[in-house]
């Protein structure tokens, strides 16, 4: 028995089927919203543009925030590891040095 089902999303008024597993429907469903509510924001935003343009401000938006969220993991992964280095450097001390 297969937990895939198939789907239909619309992002900027085109239709894509889609089949994916029942966990992941709600997520994406989430994420179509999320698209779409960006995409129609900038739309209203700059009326004299297509809806190209509405979904490449669109991408660019979320890609940073994919940057950021990563250049924020990688800095909590150098501080952990700078704090195990300090943790090593206090024990080698107060064992060789007291």
């Amino acid at each position: 028995m297969s937990d895939q089902q198939s789907i239909q999303i619309s992002i900027a008024d085109r239709y894509y089927p889609l089949k994916v597993s029942l966990q992941d429907e709600e997520k994406i469903r989430a994420a179509v919203k999320i698209i779409n509510d960006k995409v129609d924001l900038y739309r209203k935003r700059f009326t004299n543009r297509d809806i190209q343009d509405a979904l490449s401000i669109t991408l660019l938006q979320f890609v940073i925030r994919l940057i950021e969220a990563e250049q924020r993991e990688e800095s909590s992964r150098i501080v952990e590891e700078i704090q195990n280095i300090s943790n090593l450097l206090d024990e080698y001390i107060s064992v060789n040095l007291s």
